[in-house]
Order: C-alpha cells, then structure tokens, then sequence
C-alpha cells in the first residue's frame, strides 16, 4: 500500500507517524516543497527576538531522521501540482523536472500561504512574512545587522509574536491594524488591555487604520497609513491574514468552500481515497457552527493522527472533533487567550446568551504577588451551556483558558464549573478559583438572583435609570459617572429611603469596583422592592470598554460633597 501525503509540518507528518504505527508494511511517501518538512512554526518569531538562539532547534525532524526512525519517504523541495482522481496519481514537480506518482491513499496538508494585499510597494526585499524558518533565519539577520524600526502589518497572532519579537530584539517597533483593536477575536474591553501593555513596551499601535503603500528608498522604507502618518521601516512584516494553498486540489475537482477543502468528520473529502486536513480545510466551528479554516497547529496534528486511523478503518468511533479555536499569546508581561466563540459571532449566529465580566486575583489576595485574571464568559441564555471564554492577566490565564474549553468539549454548563475540584495553594489559585466562580455568577443570573446591565449600554442606562455606586467614598472621588448617587454598600440598609427618592420610580442601575459588592447591593435593592441591575464587572470592566474615552465617562471629585451626593 502507498500513502502520499502533501505537505508536511503538523497534520501532515502527524498522519506519517500514525499510518507508519499502524502498517510496517507500507509505503509512505511524504511531498514537501519546502526545503524543512517538520519544524516549529510556531516557534518563529522566538528566534526573531534571540530567545531561541540556535535556528537549527526549530528543526524537529529531517528526512534523515524520519527515514531511520518511522521508514518515511519524505522528499523535500517537491511539489505537487495537479491531481489524477481517476487514476490515482500525482504530478510533482521537483529540481529533477515533472514526474508521475500513483497512490493507494491521498492525504492533502498543503497549508495556506500569507496573503498578499494590493499594496503598492508590498515588493521591496525589506517586507517579510513569518512563516517558514528562512523567513525566520532573514528577519533575525536583519536585527544583527542593525535595523532599528520595524513595521509590523496586521495585530493578529502572528503579529503580535513578530512585534514582542522585535522589541525584545531592541528595534523601535510600529503595528498597523485594520480592525477597530489589536487581535480582533478578542473582545473589544479585553484588547484594551494588550493595546495598554503594547504602549507601555513602547510600541505605537495604529488600530482602525490600513496601510495604503510602502515607499521604497534606499536607506529605509516607508509605510505611508490611510490617515497621513508616514512610519519609517528597516524591516515590514507582512501578516495579514492567510489563504489556503490548494489551487492544484480545487483544479482536481475536489468540494470546496472560497479555496479551503471541503471534509467530513474522518477528514474524507469529496473524492475517494483523498483525505485533508489542516489550515486548507473546512472546519466546522463547535459552538457557532460556521463554516471556515482554523489555522492552528494543534487541531491539524491531531487531524493528521486521526485520518491515519480512518485509511486504516480504525477510526470508527473517532471523529475529528468541530473546532473550539483554542489559542493563547503572549504580549510583554501579559497573556491572552481564548476558547470558543466570542459576542461577535454569537450573534452573527443568532445565539442568545449574557456574558459575565470577572476580576479575580490568579491567586490567594493574601499571597505576595497576587494579580486579576480578567475573564470574560459568554453562557447560553437557554440551558446555560458555555459558549466562549477570554481572558488576560499576568499569570494563571492559560490555565484558567484550558479548563473552559475542557469544559465545553466536556458539554458542561456553566454551574457545573461550581463543582470542579481544580488544585488550590496560596501560591497557585484560591479556595474559590477564578473558573468556580465564574460557574457561582452563572448560576445567580440563571436563577434570577443576580440581573446584569452593560458597559455598552451606559448611554441609555443614564437617560433613564438612577445609577449607585457602591464603592467608598475615596473610591468615587477618583472617577465616577456624573450624575450617580454614592452610597457604599456597607450603608445601602440604613440609607435605603434615600435610593428611593432619587430613583423616583426609575430603575435602579448598580455598580462597585468589580461587581461582587454591587452584587450584594443588589440582593439589598430587589428586597426593598426596586428595580435593580449590577453592572458586568463593574468600573474595570467599564474603563476597559471605554479605553482612552475613559476620561469623557468618569469625573473625578475630591469634595467629601461631591462624593457623597
């Protein structure tokens, strides 16, 4: 039996691995243009910063390697430019001219390729992608050769990698970004946070503004920005987003969906004894249920591993799981990371939910070094399933990232995130973890205990609804919303009569630091018969959303009457 696989690196070398596991007997041949067919891609831009020194450590694998250990027959720098269905074959294209090979089964992990915008200029030898060690190697020399600025194009990910990479290198660093905030599956409040962290490095974010050229010159390019500004640039990396590299499989008349290949849950396309996996296919999103290509390289690996089982008939009972999204990046001191859907595609899909803004400590307050882990969970309105997880902080968010998509996978709701027994020490979390508490917010807004209003919404909530504010006195003379009557939540029993004549009949609209006094305010409120509201993560939550508007939104006032009133 012969497998020929197209494309290496993660879905691609994951499938040779488990076929060769499964049958010693076959032959495996492996169809890499590149010239490396196993290396960490996602391990790039550490080499761009130094913090991997030595490029030869982002080589998992080479040919040698992977014919001694597994019996793989992996020839780089040979691509494959057309498929024969009906006679199973394959034409690659190598420094040796055209040849002809046949196949048994077909695995296609072709990848995608950065795309390239019409952009005048995009062609100078100083832009770059990040995508294959050489790039990596290139852009690393360009550093030891003295560039002192860099441009980075798109905030994405990889953007966001490449533009820490250079800073940590010492280059001035510009990051240009189309979308309205760096990397935008991110919730709008959450991203404030990494644009804060990325000006605090010292790198100028361009958000809501594309480039419309880059000039030429012979010392230095220039980026010239859809606003006027003019950035100067020794090195521009080009990450804007990518395409799937499968015109030669689209050609051969395989399903498709605008270029990425259309699969099933065993990873069979269209075709018979064709398979694919990777960022050229089709994922199925496991929340929304969208239909798009999910560039990440954990899903293609175990996609790979689990079409092997199916050319096999091993993978019976093992289908290729919808996708969750799951990622994670570090920005200077902070990380960010996601799982499952965010608001926007929630209700691009119609899906009603709340969301619910927390502001825990990563671990015990008690504990020199304790910090927020923000946390942003959308929970489904009907049966309280989670639908989407986000957070940022110092410490503890992937770890706190890693349980939530468990628990989707897992089906779990919301409240049974109360009753994970997830490892506590002063050092490492608290007795009510971040993700036990997320689960005990859940439950009271479920259960009509807890009835939440929105940063978004604070507009319309000042037109109509009496706002409190129940932090301390020194608390809302450092910046609070105009109009809003203070009493803190320790007085709200005795000073009861005085929320019922400011409110007038008007709902009552409640909010504290972080949202747990407000929460206890509000049990307070509902009890003497208003209308009450808590505001999702109170001021932090509303000074993220807000950003640098922030300061049109809070007053500050440093009379004791002011405050008070």
């Amino acid at each position: 039996m012969r497998i020929v696989i197209v494309g290496g690196v993660a879905a691609g070398m994951s499938a040779a691995a488990r076929a060769r596991r499964h049958d010693e007997s076959a032959e495996i041949v492996v169809l890499e243009r590149g010239p490396e067919v196993s290396f960490a891609n996602c391990g790039l831009p550490y080499h761009v910063s130094g913090e991997i020194a030595d490029a030869d450590a982002l080589l998992l694998h080479t040919p040698a390697s992977l014919r001694a250990a597994l019996n793989l027959d992996v020839r780089c720098g040979h691509e494959v430019s057309a498929i024969e269905p009906d006679g199973r074959t394959v034409t690659v294209v190598s420094a040796a001219g055209a040849d002809t090979l046949s196949y048994d089964a077909l695995v296609l992990t072709p990848g995608a390729s950065a795309l390239r915008p019409p952009l005048p200029g995009l062609d100078s030898d100083r832009v770059s992608t990040l995508r294959t060690v050489a790039d990596a190697v290139g852009l690393r020399a360009r550093v030891d050769d003295g560039a002192r600025r860099a441009v980075v194009l798109g905030a994405g990910y990889i953007g966001l990698e490449a533009a820490e990479a250079f800073h940590h290198a010492g280059l001035e660093v510009d990051v240009v970004e189309m979308a309205a905030h760096v990397l935008p599956p991110l919730e709008r409040e959450l991203a404030h946070l990494l644009d804060a962290e990325l000006r605090r490095l010292g790198i100028r974010v361009h958000a809501g503004i594309a480039a419309e050229r880059i000039e030429p010159g012979a010392e230095e390019d220039v980026v010239v920005l859809a606003d006027g500004s003019r950035v100067p640039a020794d090195v521009i990396v080009l990450s804007v987003g990518v395409r799937p590299d499968t015109a030669f499989a689209v050609d051969a008349g395989l399903a498709h969906e605008r270029g990425a290949i259309v699969v099933d849950d065993r990873g069979r396309t269209s075709i018979p004894g064709i398979w694919a996996a990777g960022d050229a296919t089709v994922s199925v999103d496991a929340v929304t249920g969208a239909r798009r290509p999910i560039a990440l390289a954990g899903p293609a690996n175990r996609a790979g591993r689990l079409i092997a089982d199916d050319i096999f008939g091993h993978g019976a009972g093992r289908p290729i799981p919808t996708g969750l999204g799951t990622a994670v990046v570090r920005v200077g001191s902070l990380t960010a990371a996601m799982t499952g859907a965010n608001r926007a595609t929630l209700d691009g899909a119609g899906i009603a939910h709340h969301t619910l803004h927390l502001h825990p400590n990563q671990h015990a307050g008690y504990f020199p070094g304790a910090s927020p882990v923000h946390l942003i969970v959308h929970v489904a309105a009907d049966d309280s399933r989670i639908l989407g997880a986000q957070s940022v902080g110092a410490e503890g968010v992937d770890k706190r990232i890693d349980v939530f998509a468990t628990a989707i996978r897992a089906g779990l709701t919301a409240m049974d995130l109360i009753d994970l027994d997830l490892a506590y020490s002063p050092p490492y979390g608290q007795a009510k973890d971040p993700v036990n508490l997320t689960g005990m917010v859940a439950e009271n807004v479920a259960e009509g205990r807890l009835r939440l209003w929105y940063a978004a919404d604070l507009d319309a909530v000042a037109a109509s609804s009496l706002i409190l504010d129940v932090r301390t006195p020194a608390e809302f003379a450092s910046g609070h919303i105009p109009g809003a009557l203070n009493i803190a939540h320790t007085e709200l029993r005795a000073r009861i009569d005085e929320v019922h004549a400011a409110a007038a009949g008007r709902p009552v609209r409640v909010l504290c630091a972080a949202g747990v006094r407000a929460n206890i305010a509000h049990r307070i409120l509902v009890g003497n018969g208003l209308d009450s509201a808590s505001l999702s993560g109170g001021i932090q939550t509303l000074r993220h959303w807000y950003g640098a508007e922030i300061d049109r939104i809070l007053t500050p006032d440093t009379t004791t009457e002011g405050a008070r009133a």
